[in-house]
């Protein structure tokens, strides 16, 4: 298994950041209006289709970290881990999550808006936009993703 940094996360959106109502980036308090979540493309150790918006702290460095990701209906994160915990609350849709190095559709629980789920330190998961939704992931980072499969990494040059 190959570790993948995710510390291109917190560069990217605290680029976009700037000039944004949340771009201070050692902030003692974050008060944001809906309408000023401002999203922009995932970086690219995520499948193709995600936007995310970071609403406090920095993913890629030691200390706490609040992301919301919109994703399109379908879309998918391949059986993957985190060596800290993941905090995820579903804000809008519908997303169905799973548990093992698989893609097992048939075994995920599908929670709507306002259900939530803990992700303990190395457990492998995965998960289904089954609806266009909204997750709220929160941690304490640096925050790191690796795929149980080093082929689902969107980075992995493919043959051709």
């Amino acid at each position: 298994m190959r570790r993948i940094s995710i510390c291109i996360l917190g560069s990217l959106l605290l680029a976009a950041r700037a000039g944004s109502p949340q771009a201070a980036a050692t902030e003692s308090h974050v008060v944001l209006a809906p309408e000023d979540v401002k999203f922009g493309p995932a970086p690219p150790v995520f499948p193709p289709g995600m936007t995310v918006a970071l609403l406090s702290g920095d993913p890629a460095k030691p200390g706490p970290f609040t992301v919301r990701s919109r994703m399109p209906a379908g879309y998918r994160i391949p059986p993957h881990w985190h060596p800290v915990a993941e905090y995820l609350t579903i804000v809008s849709g519908q997303i169905a999550f799973g548990m093992g190095d698989k893609f097992e559709a048939p075994t995920m629980k599908t929670l709507p808006a306002g259900g939530y789920a803990v992700m303990p330190p190395e457990m492998r998961h995965y998960l289904e936009a089954r609806t266009d939704a909204v997750l709220e992931v929160h941690g304490v980072g640096p925050f790191v993703i690796t795929y149980v499969n080093p082929a689902d990494d969107p980075r992995t040059p493919r043959a051709k």
